[in-house]
């Protein structure tokens, strides 16, 4: 989920000065390893911590280990760890401190070591506590010392969607070779001989809270009638003039991702794209990525 947070801000509405600096986006897990070949861990990021932490068995210090833990620093330790597959790597580096950490199982101490901790083509070389993560579903915790200065994290794990996608309508039974459009407020659909029953052709407010039945067509000219429920009208207004249009609520996604959400019927005949998804799509669950 590697970007940058100006990317993502551009749909928040978020001004690019909020920002002294430009960081790279990270979500709640990622994909780093501890070596350059090594293995890869699923990593969980923790701004609550300090340092990162790894899983670490069987640690050995080189020459014996003296009987006070501290009394180790600068010497080389030796030890195993795994990922959440199962896969093993075997470790060694420079002890550079202990920390003791107090919780509910009572007070343990940890040697720590500098390891780099690679992430895509990313390496940062920084202080990880070594400690028993059996029991626990993440390996390898990255703490605040390694995201400082480069990173934030955004626990909303939004998804990233190129400047098109194929994109699904429940209700049509359709797929969309779909224009993903950040400059547009909603979602535009094809739709053709409209039919209302009881339509009052004079006033199109007077049509909301009724059944709109709706012919529309996808990019492989596959055809289907759709009835959905006007909830509202929208005036938009383009190149050509304003116009008002029926806005209805559809269940709109990535196949087996949908939801719903508003969308204004329009021809668009002419157009390439059948449908346009628009800012109400994307916010809170999209980033746009136009180079994917």
């Amino acid at each position: 989920m590697l970007k940058s947070v100006i990317a993502a801000l551009l749909i928040g509405g978020v001004s690019f000065s909020s920002f002294a600096v430009d960081k790279q986006v990270l979500g709640q897990t990622e994909m780093m390893s501890v070596s350059a070949d090594g293995i890869v861990f699923e990593a969980r990021m923790d701004t609550g911590a300090v340092n990162s932490s790894l899983h670490a068995l069987d640690i050995s210090v080189a020459g014996g280990s003296a009987t006070k833990m501290k009394d180790n620093v600068g010497k080389d330790v030796t030890f195993t760890t795994f990922n959440e597959k199962g896969e093993k790597q075997v470790v060694t580096a420079e002890i550079v401190g202990t920390s003791t950490v107090s919780n509910s199982q009572g007070t343990e101490t940890r040697y720590a070591v500098k390891l780099p901790i690679k992430f895509g083509d990313n390496t940062r070389k920084v202080k990880v506590n070594l400690r028993d993560r059996t029991t626990m579903d993440y390996k390898l915790l990255i703490g605040r010392n390694w995201l400082k200065g480069k990173y934030v994290v955004d626990v909303s794990e939004k998804k990233f969607i190129g400047p098109t996608a194929d994109i699904s309508i429940v209700e049509s039974g359709l797929m969309f070779d779909t224009r993903i459009d950040t400059g547009a407020v909603e979602n535009s659909l094809h739709a053709t001989n409209l039919r209302i029953k009881d339509e009052d052709k004079e006033n199109m407010e007077n049509n909301v809270g009724k059944d709109v039945t709706f012919t529309t067509m996808n990019e492989k000219n596959e055809t289907v009638d759709v009835t959905a429920r006007i909830h509202s009208t929208s005036l938009i207004r383009n190149a050509q003039g304003s116009e008002i249009r029926y806005m209805v609520t559809l269940t709109i996604g990535e196949p087996g991702q949908e939801f719903k959400v508003d969308v204004n019927l329009r021809d668009r005949s002419k157009m390439t794209y059948k449908l346009l998804i628009g800012r109400n799509w994307l916010q809170g669950h999209y980033i746009v990525d136009v180079d994917m």
